[in-house]
C-alpha cells in the first residue's frame, strides 16, 4: 500500500473530490491494485486444494475485472462497457461444473433447476452482487468493514463445510480488506480502494455466495441452519449492499432518472448528512447491523421454516424502507443543504472567535 500511495501521489493519479465526494482533499486512489496481485500470488498456493480446477477459472475473471476497474478509476468509462466486462468475467466461473446449483433443496417448494436457467440466476446473482458491493463503497471504511464480515462468515461456513479451497480464498480475501482498511481510515496515508478494489471484492464475493449455494447437501452436516434456509442466509450475509442498491435504484427510478446515475441517495450517506455521524462511525453501525442480521438469520434458519423466514425478511426491509423513505433528495436539495450546513457552522466558528477576542480585550483592558 505504501507503495502504490507513492506511486499514485508521483504521477498525480489521485482523486478529485466533487459534489458529491465524501472526502475534501486530492486522494491516492488504486488501492485494489494490492487486491490483484496479493490474490494471484495466494491462489498459486492454494490452488492444489480445489477439486474441479476453481483456481484456473477464477484467474482470468479477477484479471478482467482488474483490468476495466483500473482504467474506470484513471479515465472512466460507461455503465455499459463495465457491466459487459463484468459478463466476460464471470462467464468463466459459471462454466465450472463446481458452481453449478442443481437445487434449492426445497426452499418455496423448488427442487430442481433446468441447466439453462442456472446460467440466468447464477449470472444475475453475481452481477447483482458485484455492483451492489462497488455501490457502497462511498465513505472511509464502509466497504472494508462490510467485506471482512462477510468474509468472516464464508469462512466459517467453507471450514464447516469442509470446502477449504474456498476457505483460505475468503481468509486471503479478508486478509486483503484488513491491511486496506488501516489506510483507508488513516489521516496521512489515506487511499481509497477504487473501482479497482471494489469490482475485485465484489467478483470474489459473489463467488463465495454461489458456491455456497451450490454446496451438496451432505456438506450442510456442520452448519448451524436448515438446508433449505440456504438462499436466505446468504441473502442475510448481503443484506448491506443488496439492500443498499435496491432502496437506491427504487428511488433513482421514481424520480425518472436512470439507475445508475449518481446521487447521495445511500444509506452511508444519510447516516452522515442528517444524522451528522463522521465515516468511522456509520460504518461501525452499518457493520454491526450487517453482524446482528447474519447471527438472527442462522438463528432462525436453524429451526424455522423458509416461508415464515421469507416473511421475517420482507418485514424487515418494508421497515428499513419506511424508515429511510424521507431521505430522498436530488443534487439541488442535498448542495443547497450542505452549504447552508457549512454556512451556518463558519458563522458559529466566527462567533466563538469573535466573542474570545472580546473577551481578551476586556480582560487586558
Amino acid at each position: 500500500m505504501p507503495k502504490i500511495i507513492w506511486v499514485v501521489e508521483r504521477k498525480r493519479l489521485m482523486d478529485d473530490p466533487d459534489h458529491r465526494s465524501s472526502h475534501v482533499k486530492r486522494t491516492p486512489t488504486l488501492g485494489g491494485v494490492a487486491f490483484f496481485y496479493t490474490l494471484i500470488f495466494a491462489l498459486f498456493f492454494i490452488k492444489g486444494r480445489d477439486m474441479m480446477d476453481e483456481a484456473m477459472y477464477i484467474i482470468p475473471g479477477i484479471t478482467i475485472m482488474f483490468i476495466v476497474g483500473l482504467k474506470d478509476d484513471l479515465v472512466v468509462i460507461t455503465p455499459g462497457s463495465k457491466l459487459l466486462a463484468q459478463v466476460a468475467a464471470i462467464s468463466f466461473v459459471l462454466v465450472n461444473d463446481s458452481f453449478i446449483i442443481e437445487s434449492l433443496n426445497g426452499f418455496l417448494n423448488i427442487y430442481e433447476i433446468p441447466y439453462f436457467l442456472y446460467f440466468v440466476i447464477a449470472g444475475f446473482l453475481m452481477l447483482t452482487i458485484i455492483n451492489s458491493y462497488n455501490l457502497i463503497d462511498g465513505i472511509d471504511g464502509l466497504a472494508s468493514i462490510v467485506g471482512i464480515v462477510i468474509m468472516v462468515i464464508y469462512t466459517t461456513i467453507f471450514y464447516l463445510a469442509q470446502e477449504y479451497f474456498f476457505a483460505l480464498l475468503a481468509i486471503t480475501m479478508n486478509a486483503c480488506l484488513m491491511a486496506f482498511f488501516g489506510f483507508n481510515i488513516s489521516s496521512d496515508k489515506k487511499i481509497f480502494m477504487g473501482d479497482t478494489g471494489s469490482l475485485i471484492v465484489g467478483f470474489i464475493i459473489s463467488i463465495l455466495t454461489l458456491k455456497f449455494l451450490a454446496l451438496e447437501p451432505t456438506s450442510y452436516g456442520e452448519l448451524p441452519f436448515l438446508l433449505e434456509n440456504a438462499p436466505l442466509i446468504a441473502i442475510s450475509i448481503l443484506i448491506v449492499p443488496l439492500f443498499d442498491t435496491a432502496r437506491v435504484f427504487t428511488i433513482r427510478l421514481a424520480n425518472k432518472r436512470g439507475p445508475f446515475s449518481p446521487d447521495r441517495n445511500h444509506v452511508h450517506h444519510v447516516l452522515i448528512d442528517f444524522w451528522g455521524l463522521s465515516h468511522k462511525q456509520a460504518s461501525f453501525i452499518i457493520g454491526c447491523f450487517n453482524i446482528f442480521f447474519v447471527i438472527l438469520f442462522v438463528i432462525l434458519g436453524s429451526k424455522a421454516k423458509n416461508l415464515s423466514m421469507v416473511l421475517v425478511l420482507v418485514g424487515i426491509v418494508i421497515i428499513l424502507g419506511y424508515i429511510f423513505f424521507r431521505y430522498n433528495y436530488n443534487f439541488t436539495t442535498l448542495k443547497q443543504k450542505i452549504l447552508l450546513k457549512r454556512r451556518i457552522e463558519s458563522l458559529k466558528g466566527n462567533n466563538k472567535e469573535d466573542s474570545k477576542k472580546s473577551n481578551l480585550k476586556k480582560v487586558k483592558d
